[in-house]
């Protein structure tokens, strides 16, 4: 029979496969596997409703045959198997899939992903194999059919014999070469250490004879013989790893199974294995990663969990399991009181799912607190990766989740010069002090140089350093900590720091001279009491801070939000009473100063100075 041709779109991608896209010739059996496995799901599934499947679940089974000598490996499953029209549509056009045809045949939704897919994956054999044969009889069809291909020249299919139902790959293993050594995937050990390392949560028993050394019968102890026999030995445990108990796994096997399920390269920084069983049943095996993903803040990456039931994959990013503060654990719940043929839409509003989100986030919660508890330095490094997000969570969904993340979040504390809790905070707080008092900037660096930070300093009360962007919206939607409010200082509304003074006529004309200039560039003037070596200092009156006036210039610039901004003077400080004196002996240098000092207050609140020409030619007027 004439070989069919790939189509050109097909052929292209199997020299991808085959040179680019995998790194590891090793992947290969795993993906073979992955779908010999997917094909008896198939038939599993139609077993549950179809008595005439005459297969029982204890009979699936996956084998491995390796002729060493004639370099042929063999996967064998006695799954749904394909028809003709099938390995046409599957294996002849590259990444075509046969799983969304079987959901349709069944009734199910197309974004359901019980079903895996014979996709891409099974064109990496063709990394390690001269030429793959598929020898296939369809669950319910009388004949069966042979595929067969060496590469990108195409593939032939015929009509064969095949007694039982399922699919059988054969691979032709190439040769040596200077560069690989193909013959490692012939060793019967390597394939076993390949199983145990990718497969071995598969949910079938997967078989392969393999020989073991036997004390030979009847064998002398002193000088014992022995024989070589072989065994059909199942390679893998079967058991999903989330399935056993904690203290039969290994944190290695944890670990493994972390970077192998989660494609990361460093172990995860915790691991939560729990299991519940109430209202709902569930196993659930988290992890928090010891890095933040490198899309982790774009749209491309996708929070959730990977939601089984029974051991069936139902969703592999199912989000509702996991809120926003959260978003950054990995993992999977597995639990028997989901449906296997439940669809997203009736996931997003089963109770069940419901019952089981909540406590997550319950047990998320107090393992993080534990945590926090037991080894500060190793949490402080996990909140330096994923605090922004934990911060989140006290304005996301409306502020509904932030009591199970304001004794999460840290800040750094002015008098510990360390990260600190807000309950470490409190119990800190003198009795005569009634709100928390935090200050937001660029850094830390650049708020602990704030002149509004001296005032605090010198009293010795603590402040809350905030230099993330996102630190003064999850405050304000914190809105208060144990009854006790917060307090910006570097807002005009701070208590007892900022006033004019007692009605003095020459001090109120001084104040009208420099507001004058200044114009709308502030909205007030005033003497201040909290500023001790600088001169003058800007704060914010009303809603808009002036952090949040430079995150909306960047978010929406077209909306031009600004702060109503306050000068505040230092009026014991020679730079201010040089300006006063001035109002009367020289207008015009007063005029100068104002604008200078000004200016000054805008590049110590950090933010961008309207004409930097112009406050040049002031300062450099200022020392001719």
């Amino acid at each position: 029979m004439a070989k069919t041709e790939f189509k050109s779109e097909s052929k292209r991608l199997l020299d991808l496969m085959i040179n680019s896209i995998y790194t590891h010739k090793e992947i290969f059996l795993r993906e073979i596997i992955s779908n010999a496995s997917d094909a008896i799901d198939k038939l599993y599934y139609i077993s549950l409703t179809d008595s005439g499947v005459g297969i029982n679940k204890d009979d699936f089974k996956i084998n491995i045959d390796v002729d060493k000598e004639n370099r042929i490996i063999s996967i064998t499953d006695n799954g749904i198997g394909m028809d003709r029209e099938e390995l046409d549509e599957n294996l002849g056009t590259i990444a075509n899939s046969g799983s969304f045809k079987f959901k349709q045949e069944n009734g199910q939704s197309e974004d359901v992903d019980i079903i895996g897919q014979f996709g891409v994956g099974f064109y990496s054999a063709f990394m390690v194999s001269d030429e793959i044969t598929v020898q296939t009889k369809k669950y319910g069809c009388e004949q069966a059919y042979q595929w067969q291909s060496s590469g990108v020249d195409g593939y032939e299919i015929t009509e064969i014999e095949k007694d039982s139902v399922g699919t059988k790959i054969i691979l032709k293993i190439k040769e040596d070469t200077e560069q690989e050594k193909y013959s490692e995937f012939l060793e019967k050990y390597r394939i076993s250490s390949l199983v145990s390392k990718y497969s071995d949560y598969i949910r079938y028993p997967i078989m392969m004879e393999t020989e073991h050394r036997k004390l030979r019968e009847g064998s002398d102890l002193d000088n014992p013989e022995y024989d070589t026999v072989s065994e059909l030995e199942t390679l893998n445990s079967m058991v999903p790893i989330w399935q056993k108990n904690k203290k039969d796994v290994t944190d290695e096997e944890y670990n493994e199974f972390y970077k192998q399920k989660f494609l990361d390269f460093e172990d995860p920084a915790k691991v939560f294995a729990n299991s519940v069983e109430g209202l709902v049943t569930y196993k659930s095996l988290l992890f928090v990663p010891s890095r933040v993903p490198y899309n982790y803040f774009t749209k491309e990456y996708k929070k959730g969990l990977q939601l089984y039931s029974s051991g069936v994959l139902i969703m592999d990013n199912c989000s509702d399991l996991v809120p926003e503060q959260f978003a950054f654990i990995k993992g999977v719940v597995d639990s028997q009181d989901l449906s296997l043929n439940i669809s997203r839409e009736m996931l997003q509003h089963d109770r069940q799912l419901k019952t089981i989100a909540n406590t997550l986030e319950k047990k998320i919660k107090n393992e993080l607190l534990d945590w926090l508890k037991n080894d500060r330095e190793a949490y402080e490094k996990f909140f330096n990766n994923f605090g922004k997000q934990l911060k989140y969570g006290l304005v996301a969904d409306y502020g509904v989740h932030k009591d199970s993340v304001k004794d999460l979040v840290l800040f750094y504390s002015s008098t510990e010069k360390k990260l600190v809790t807000l309950k470490e905070y409190v119990e800190r707080m003198s009795e005569d002090q009634t709100d928390i008092y935090f200050a937001t900037g660029e850094s830390v660096e650049a708020i602990d140089k704030l002149p509004q930070m001296e005032y605090f300093r010198d009293k010795g009360i603590e402040v809350l350093c905030c230099g993330e962007d996102i630190d003064e919206f999850a405050i304000k939607g914190l809105n208060d900590y144990d009854k006790k409010s917060f307090k910006n200082i570097v807002n005009e509304d701070v208590e007892g720091e900022s006033d004019s003074k007692e009605d003095n006529k020459d001090d109120d004309e001084a104040l009208k001279f420099i507001k004058d200039v200044l114009g709308t560039k502030v909205s007030e003037v005033i003497f201040s009491k909290k500023l001790k070596s600088h001169p003058v200092c800007l704060t914010a009156k009303g809603e808009v801070s002036f952090e949040m006036e430079k995150y909306m210039a960047m978010a929406q610039p077209e909306a031009h939000i600004k702060a109503d901004r306050v000068l505040e003077l230092n009026a014991a400080h020679p730079a201010v009473t040089a300006l006063i004196a001035n109002i009367t002996a020289d207008k015009e240098k007063a005029e100068k100063y104002a604008k200078v000092l000004y200016t000054q207050a805008v590049i110590i609140a950090g933010l961008p100075v309207e004409d930097p020409s112009e406050y040049a030619d002031l300062v450099s007027s200022l020392m001719v």
